[in-house]
């Protein structure tokens, strides 16, 4: 499907949008406004737009490239001003800053745009688009990248719930506790992907230039991109209501380098079971595109033609572009303007001109790959 480009957005304009939208609270599950105000930009401007099931804005035009970005933001309150031509406010930097960028650009360019819901938590709405839509011929995923970066990697996603109980007793007795048992077992599996990064990465050094590539350069974690990182994120414990037994869970979480799978991570933890069991969440396969394929190298000359010099990131990460990549056989990368950095953060803020400099890349790569 194609729809003509013969509106202009204009830097104002978009600066408009970015402002209400980051003006508009939109964690998590509470994106409905937020997604109201990015479908009336497109209904202003002539364009075919909808808000699907899942609660995703879809724009359908010219699927040379799909210009995708997420809506939801983690939770936090930023008071939204402009302070030397910076906005602050949740979501400006992740990933508010982005859609907007996108959404310009593709009213700018006529082709295809998404802003997709739910992917601080579960990517619902990633999930439900590679279920309902057919391939584009590439993609350009919304994530902080910085105005002159474009990432191609990202490590995948597997998390779990161990539990464990046991009798309770006295706790004069010298028997380990489940609590004791769940600490025990974590402090074993840290140790088991301690051990595996340091067989694998004696250097902390980090790499040169990604696969020899003119103007490609790895982002300073690409040690770390190489490794599983193991995180309990939530620990709890103590005696069960009913006095009879001592209960514990930890939620925990790994990253998933290109190279590694989620069965083999599984298998390394559950190697360390001596008592309990754990349940697993459906992974997220890591993802590693080439930095030769013609998104990225549409992205080094926009980049360039905007008075940059490219950088290729690999991020530690992840993101709905393992989704794409995992269900689409399409070219792709991910961009937007902002510092990574200030992902989450209680100063997150976006630099306008760099906001500015990111819709005209979008702009060049989007008209390069309709040529």
């Amino acid at each position: 499907m194609s729809q003509s480009a013969d509106v202009s957005v204009g830097d104002a304009a978009a600066r408009d949008l970015l402002v209400d939208l980051v003006e508009i609270p939109s964690p998590t599950g509470d994106e409905r406004a937020c997604a109201e105000r990015l479908a009336a930009f497109f209904e202003e401007r002539g364009r075919e737009v909808r808000i699907d099931e899942a609660g995703n804005v879809r724009a359908p035009a010219d699927d040379s490239v799909l210009l995708t970005s997420h809506i939801d933001t983690v939770p936090g309150d930023i008071p939204v001003e402009m302070t030397d031509g910076e906005l602050w406010g949740r979501g400006s930097v992740d990933a508010k800053g982005p859609l907007a960028a996108m959404a310009a650009a593709a009213i700018e360019t006529g082709v295809s745009f998404v802003g997709v819901v739910g992917e601080e938590t579960d990517s619902r709405g990633a999930r439900f688009l590679v279920e309902d839509r057919e391939e584009p011929d590439a993609v350009v995923n919304g994530e902080p990248s910085g105005w002159d970066g474009v990432t191609l990697g990202y490590r995948g996603f597997l998390s779990g719930e161990y539990a464990v109980s046991t009798d309770s007793a006295h706790t004069s007795r010298p028997e380990a506790n489940a609590i004791q048992d769940a600490m025990a077992w974590w402090q074993a599996v840290e140790s088991a992907f301690s051990t595996e990064s340091e067989a694998a990465f004696p250097s902390a050094e980090a790499d040169g230039n990604a696969d020899g590539e003119e103007g490609a350069s790895a982002d300073d974690d690409a040690p770390v991109f190489e490794q599983v990182t193991a995180k309990p994120v939530e620990f709890s414990g103590g005696v069960a209501a009913d006095g009879l037994s001592v209960d514990a869970t930890v939620e925990a979480q790994f990253r998933i380098p290109p190279g590694e799978t989620a069965a083999g991570i599984r298998e390394t933890v559950e190697d360390e079971l001596e008592s309990g069991e754990i349940e697993w969440n459906e992974p997220i396969p890591p993802v590693m595109e080439t930095p030769r394929s013609e998104v990225a190298r549409a992205f080094r000359t926009g980049i360039r033609r905007v008075g940059g010099d490219p950088r290729l990131l690999r991020k530690t990460g992840t993101s709905d572009m393992n989704l794409y990549a995992a269900a689409w056989d399409c070219p792709m990368a991910t961009y937007g303007p902002g510092d990574s950095e200030l992902d989450h953060a209680p100063n997150e803020h976006l630099d306008l001109g760099a906001f500015d400099r990111a819709v005209a890349v979008l702009e060049h790569v989007s008209e390069t790959l309709q040529s």
